[in-house]
């Protein structure tokens, strides 16, 4: 290596965030943020790290994309029969990180897991490009492959079986909602002093406020 690890770092520059920026609530103050990461961080704005635990509570992080957001809760769409698919079905709770390094914000969210409604999975899966469409027909997610001609052969197969066809969305491919009990907003700071406001709730209740120490 030419370089040490651990002298790669770089010193937080950003905006105060305060109380005063945060009396409308998470989502108001999410909306804000992630408007934000759009102009700065461009396609990349909705990339998030999505956990979950397993049933021997073991945890598992992989990069997912957020699809949508209202107070409901927080929505990404993938095979139900993939490994997060399945850790969700056992333990239907996850936790997801945003980082926008642009910004030196991140955004931390945990709560409860459901499927979202069918339809709702259909008009999303409407809207994808037509090869994305066949790709959730083609990928069957986490499974052991031999090769990647394994992946092309079965591309070509479904192309033939749906040339001039709309493509249906697969049963084992949709939707699940993320809904928040807990939001936490995270601005860099210089020498780490950074600012951390921490929102809670349960079971849907009302939202309570927290400075936490960086």
């Amino acid at each position: 290596m030419t370089r040490h690890i651990a002298d790669i770092r770089r010193d937080y520059e950003g905006g105060r965030l305060d109380e005063a920026q945060v009396g409308q609530g998470p989502f108001v103050l999410f909306d804000e943020w992630f408007s934000l990461a759009i102009e700065k961080e461009d396609k990349d704005a909705n990339a998030m790290t999505l956990s979950t635990v397993d049933s021997q509570g073991r945890p598992h992080a992989r990069v997912v994309l957020l699809k949508g957001f209202d107070e409901r809760g927080m929505v990404f769409f993938t095979n139900y029969h993939s490994h997060k698919g399945s850790e969700l079905n056992n333990v239907p709770f996850a936790a997801m990180t945003f980082w926008w390094p642009s910004l030196a914000r991140q955004v931390r969210i945990e709560g409860p897991v459901e499927q979202v409604a069918p339809d709702e999975s259909d008009e999303y899966f409407a809207s994808r490009p037509r090869g994305s469409q066949l790709g959730a027909w083609i990928a069957t997610q986490s499974v052991v492959i031999p090769d990647r001609n394994w992946i092309e052969e079965r591309q070509k197969r479904f192309e033939q079986a749906y040339e001039g066809q709309d493509i249906p969305r697969p049963i084992h491919w949709g939707g699940y909602r993320l809904n928040p009990e807990m939001i936490e907003f995270w601005q860099g700071q210089p020498s780490r002093l950074h600012d951390r406001i921490r929102f809670e709730r349960r079971d849907g209740g009302e939202w309570s406020q927290f400075r936490l120490a960086p």
